[in-house]
C-alpha cells in the first residue's frame, strides 16, 4: 500500500507541476503538454542510468515505468473512461453521421491493419527482421485503432466543427472493438490457436457487446429512476459500466464497445428525463462526477504514457524504425479513410468535403494512445525478445507522434482544408 500511495503521490505531483508549467509557458493542451513534459523528464531520466550516472531502479520513478499498463488499463480505468467519453457525444449528431462513423469504425480500420501490415512486411524483408506476414498485421491491429480518449479530451479542444468533432469521437470510441478483435483473431494465427473464423469473432465481439450493455443499461436506468438522490444515481452509472465490462470480458465479447453503449444510453435517457433530473440534481453532481473522474483519468494515464518512453529498447535500426513507423502509419491510415470515404458517397460526408478533403482531415486527426500501448505490451509473453522489441518501438514512436505532432497541429491542418473546401466551391 505504501509503495502505490507513494507513486500516486508522485503522479499527481507531476499532473500538477506540468500543468502549471505548461499554463503560464506555452499553453498547448493540457493532456499533450503532460505527455510531452513526462515523455522529456522519462528520456532525461534514461539518458542519465544510459550513460551510469545514476540508477532509478527500485526508485519511485523506476516503479512507475514497470506499472502494467495494460492492466491499469484495460483492467482498470478504461471503461470509466470509455463511459464518460460517450456521455458527451450528441446523439443526433451522432445518429446523423452514423454511416460515417461505422465505415470508419469498421472497414476503415481493418483495411488500414492490413495494409500496414503489408507495407511492413515488405520492411521486414528489406531488413531481415524475420517476421512473418501474420505478425506484421498483428503490428497493424495495434497501431491503426484510434484512441478515444485521445480523441475526447484533446481534438475536441482542436476548434473543429460539431460534425466532424462527432464523427472523430464517434468513430475513436466504437474502432477500438474492431481493432481488438482483429488483434485477438491474428493473435490467434500468429499462436496458431485460432478456433473462430473473422466475422464470428467480430459478431460475438461487437454485436454480443451491445446487447449486454443495452440489457444492463436498461435495468440499471429503471433503477436509477426509482430513486432522487444524485448520490446513488453515480453509484449505479458506475455500476452499469463495471458489470457490463466485466461480464463482456469474461463471454468474450468487447468490453470497450459495451462501456461506450452503456455511456450513450445513460445519457439519451438522461436527457429524456432532462426536467427531473434537475430537479433531483440541481447541483449537476452527476455530471461533475464524470468529469472530474474522467480528466483525473486521462492526467494519470498522459503520465503514464510519457513514462513508457523508460521502457523503449534499443536497435540497431532504431533512427530508421522510427522514420518507417510514422510514414507507415500515415499511408496505411490515408488509404482506409480514402476507400471508406469513396463508399459513403458524398452525401454521407460531413460539412460537404470532398473524399480527399475527408480523408485528409481524418487521417491526421487520427490519435493513436494507451489501447495501442497496451496492446503492444501484451506481445511480451508470446513473442521472441528481437521481435517484441521491434513491435514495442513501432508503437510508441506512432503514439507520441500522433498525440504530440498531430495533436498540436490538427487545428491548422483543419484551416487548410476548410480553405480548399473553400476554394473548390468558389470554382462552382
Amino acid at each position: 500500500m505504501e509503495h502505490i500511495l507513494v507513486g500516486l503521490l508522485f503522479i499527481l505531483f507531476l499532473v500538477v507541476l506540468f500543468g502549471i508549467i505548461n499554463e503560464k509557458t506555452v499553453k498547448i493542451s493540457n493532456d499533450i503538454a503532460l505527455v510531452l513534459f513526462s515523455f522529456a523528464f522519462a528520456a532525461g531520466v534514461k539518458a542519465l542510468e544510459y550513460f551510469g550516472v545514476v540508477s532509478f531502479s527500485g526508485t519511485v520513478i523506476g516503479n512507475i515505468a514497470e506499472i502494467n499498463l495494460e492492466d491499469f488499463l484495460m483492467d482498470g480505468i478504461l471503461c470509466f473512461m470509455l463511459f464518460s467519453g460517450a456521455s458527451g457525444v450528441n446523439f443526433n449528431r451522432f445518429v446523423k453521421n452514423f454511416k460515417s462513423i461505422s465505415l470508419l469504425a469498421l472497414l476503415s480500420t481493418v483495411l488500414s491493419s492490413f495494409i500496414y501490415g503489408g507495407i511492413f512486411y515488405l520492411v521486414n524483408l528489406a531488413l531481415q527482421l524475420n517476421f512473418s506476414i501474420w505478425l506484421c498485421i498483428l503490428l497493424g491491429c495495434m497501431v491503426s485503432p484510434t484512441d478515444p480518449i485521445a480523441a475526447t479530451s484533446i481534438l475536441k479542444k482542436a476548434g473543429l466543427s460539431k460534425n466532424v468533432s462527432t464523427v472523430i469521437e464517434g468513430e475513436s470510441l466504437f474502432n477500438d472493438g474492431t481493432g481488438v478483435a482483429v488483434f485477438v483473431c491474428i493473435k490467434n494465427i500468429v499462436n496458431d490457436t485460432s478456433d473462430l473464423s473473422f466475422p464470428v469473432l467480430m459478431a460475438k465481439e461487437l454485436l454480443g457487446a451491445i446487447v449486454i450493455a443495452l440489457v444492463i443499461s436498461f435495468l440499471m436506468f429503471q433503477l436509477l429512476r426509482a430513486t432522487n438522490n444524485p448520490m446513488l444515481h453515480i453509484f449505479i452509472s458506475m455500476f452499469d459500466v463495471m458489470a457490463a465490462y466485466v461480464i463482456c470480458e469474461e463471454l468474450g465479447c468487447s468490453g470497450v464497445i459495451a462501456s461506450v453503449v452503456c455511456g450513450i444510453f445513460f445519457s439519451k435517457s438522461l436527457a429524456k428525463h432532462e426536467a427531473w433530473h434537475k430537479v433531483v440534481d440541481p447541483k449537476d453532481w452527476y455530471e461533475d462526477f464524470w468529469h472530474i473522474a474522467d480528466t483525473l483519468c486521462n492526467s494519470v494515464l498522459f503520465i503514464l504514457i510519457g513514462f513508457a518512453v523508460l521502457n523503449i529498447p534499443t536497435h540497431k535500426y532504431l533512427v530508421l524504425l522510427i522514420l518507417i513507423a510514422i510514414l507507415i502509419n500515415f499511408i496505411a491510415r490515408f488509404v482506409g479513410v480514402g476507400i471508406s470515404a469513396f463508399l459513403m458517397g458524398k452525401k454521407s460526408i460531413p460539412n460537404k468535403y470532398s473524399i480527399t478533403e475527408f480523408t485528409t482531415l481524418m487521417t491526421w486527426s487520427a490519435l493513436k494512445g494507451g489501447l495501442s500501448l497496451a496492446l503492444a505490451f501484451s506481445t511480451k509473453e508470446f513473442l521472441p525478445a528481437d521481435a517484441y522489441n521491434v513491435i514495442l518501438i513501432m508503437t510508441c514512436v506512432t503514439m507520441y507522434f500522433t498525440i504530440v505532432v498531430q495533436g498540436l497541429t490538427t487545428k491548422k491542418i483543419f484551416a487548410i482544408v476548410e480553405r480548399w473546401k473553400a476554394k473548390r466551391i468558389a470554382k462552382f
